[in-house]
């Protein structure tokens, strides 16, 4: 390797600095060197759930997850013979907290990769913090899709991996067809629904009603009072947090059994059977990747971990797993370019990654940035868990546009030319341990 002339070095950045103080862009090795001067001692990851507010009922799962998995690469060694160093921010549960506390581990704490937020108000609320800054975000909850960004990676489940064999196996194995939507107030509940009714007219189910309640609510008479008339023979629930747990208790206080009409939701997990009560669930339906319940010799060994890190009581659910295989995501594709920059993650280190999870094989999509996923759907049972009912036999690809809502629109990262001309100067101007080569 040659090394860099005095007089060479200082005209590129005098030049570079020229153009970022007349307004442009910073050349690419010259910001991929400030990046790797921040590096020390550890790698720095940022860990942004709710630890309080109407949300942190799940997504404390999702932070403790991710802890469990720092944990275990740092117990093997770390990556490029450095730990792994949480930097965690708790948003509180409001939205606007959220793009505030990203800001903050991207541009103070210097964090390689965030892996955070759980509704899809809190993504879209930080989303162009990470765009503006070029940083890195894996977002482990199922959402309602219709949305590609280069600096994501979708970790849960997006609605061909969800809804696209819920909705039909409700009517045609349940035999219910006459469904009650029910949700909070933001944009996944709606956006949800919307991609329902799509369903719902294709395989010949209808909507009674369809109503929101505001985010945080938990009064549900008046609208269990709705459904006991409405003639529906299925509520569809896309309520969160502690909604749900009110929601169930308050369902059951009423006197309708799941015999009667069961609730079926894609969001409730095993984390708020667990804060409601087993018997509030028994025999209501989930559509999920994964369960407690899943059998895999690499499920058995995270329950086990898991209960020994947090109390024999704690319970897994599906996007917390997300969360947890989300760090090896990270984890290996630092390994692989052998650096923590950005643009080298997002192009090269992330897209294809695998990763042997508790749910099975997963894989980020090359081209998408979601994520390969195995479908499952769950029913309650009395002891707080669920009894798997129906599994896809292979894995599903994630189409981040729903086709039958959007049948023109694609996500495509994979652009060979786009991928060349960011790779050339990573790969020519600096050596994989970010010395500058001229």
């Amino acid at each position: 390797m040659r090394k860099i002339k005095r007089r060479t070095f200082l005209q590129s950045c005098a030049a570079g600095m020229g153009g970022i103080l007349a307004g442009g862009t910073a050349p690419y090795f010259f910001t991929r060197s400030i990046a790797r001067a921040a590096e020390g001692a550890t790698i720095k990851v940022g860990i942004l759930h709710s630890l309080s507010g109407t949300i942190a009922i799940i997504e404390s799962s999702l932070h403790n997850a991710e802890l469990l998995a720092i944990e275990e690469i740092n117990a093997k060694g770390g990556v490029l013979g450095k730990k792994l160093q949480p930097v965690v921010e708790d948003p509180q549960s409001m939205v606007q907290v959220f793009a505030e506390k990203a800001k903050k581990l991207l541009l103070e704490d210097k964090v390689v990769a965030v892996l955070g937020c759980y509704t899809s108000a809190s993504r879209q609320s930080v989303l162009p913090v990470f765009e503006q800054h070029n940083g890195v975000l894996l977002y482990p909850t199922l959402y309602e899709a219709q949305e590609c960004s280069k600096n994501c990676f979708y970790t849960g489940a997006v609605p061909s991996q969800q809804l696209d064999d819920f909705v039909p196996w409700i009517i045609n194995t349940l035999g219910r067809k006459k469904f009650y939507l029910i949700g909070a107030n933001y944009i996944y509940p709606k956006e949800t629904n919307r991609e329902v009714k799509a369903l719902l007219h294709k395989h010949g189910g209808q909507t009674v009603a369809e109503e929101y309640s505001p985010l945080g609510a938990t009064e549900f008479s008046t609208n269990i009072n709705k459904i006991a008339s409405s003639g529906c023979d299925v509520v569809f629930s896309d309520l969160v947090g502690d909604q749900i747990v009110a929601f169930y208790k308050q369902y059951r206080e009423f006197g309708i059994t799941a015999k009667d009409i069961p609730i079926c939701s894609p969001i409730t997990t095993e984390q708020e059977i667990a804060a409601m009560g087993p018997e509030n669930a028994a025999g209501h339906y989930t559509s999920f990747d994964y369960f407690q319940s899943v059998g895999t010799p690499q499920n058995k060994v995270f329950v086990d971990r898991y209960k020994a890190r947090y109390g024999k009581n704690a319970v897994t659910n599906a996007v917390m797993q997300a969360a947890y295989f989300s760090a090896f995501f990270l984890a290996q594709a630092i390994e692989k370019v052998r650096s923590t920059d950005a643009d080298a993650l997002i192009y090269e280190g992330l897209p294809g990654q695998e990763f042997l999870a508790p749910e099975g094989l997963v894989k980020i999509d090359e081209k998408n940035h979601h994520t390969w996923l195995w479908p499952r759907i769950g029913r309650a049972n009395e002891q707080g868990q669920f009894d798997v009912v129906w599994t896809r036999k292979n894995w599903v690809r994630p189409q981040p546009w729903v086709p039958y809502l959007y049948p023109n629109k694609t996500c495509d990262f994979s652009d060979k030319r786009v991928v060349e001309r960011l790779k050339k100067p990573w790969s020519q101007e600096k050596d994989r341990s970010g010395t500058i080569n001229m």
